[in-house]
């Protein structure tokens, strides 16, 4: 998120910043269940990624009430994220590459939908080229660190 602001894409509310890191964490998070999914048998991957959507939720709840004000935003959080988890579920994924061009392609344009008229056209390729490459690199250092 901040990149995207730092590459001059410009967001102009709390509301329209927090919709877009919840983007940002629904992506983040499937990533982390397709790198993960060989570590669990199904009974601890759901109690993993549960644990994972729950503190995520909670965290993005108390900054949206901070800034926003009152509303139940964790059900909604967690049920955009539940249909963006059934839509990337449709895209391949590999080990060694990550996540499919179809997949990156389907992330930015989300993005794009929430991003202002200035940027709706570029940020697609921001999200595809630069975004999506930084977010597994930062996983692939950090999500082998669970296992040891």
């Amino acid at each position: 998120m901040l990149s995207l602001e730092n590459n001059d894409f410009q967001t102009d509310t709390h509301e329209q910043r927090l919709a877009i890191i919840s983007e940002f964490l629904i992506f983040t998070i499937h990533m982390i269940d397709r790198m993960t999914i060989e570590n669990f048998d199904e009974n601890e991957r759901v109690r993993f990624i549960t644990e994972l959507v729950n503190k995520t939720a909670k965290h993005l709840e108390d900054n949206k009430r901070d800034l926003i004000g009152s509303g139940d935003y964790r059900d909604e959080f967690i049920s955009r994220l539940n249909e963006r988890i059934t839509e990337y579920s449709e895209f391949s994924y590999d080990e060694k590459d990550g996540p499919s061009f179809p997949m990156k392609r389907f992330f930015g344009d989300k993005m794009a939908l929430l991003m202002g008229d200035k940027n709706k056209q570029w940020v697609a390729d921001q999200i595809i080229e630069i975004e999506v490459r930084d977010i597994m690199s930062h996983l692939r250092k950090s999500v082998p660190n669970l296992f040891k």
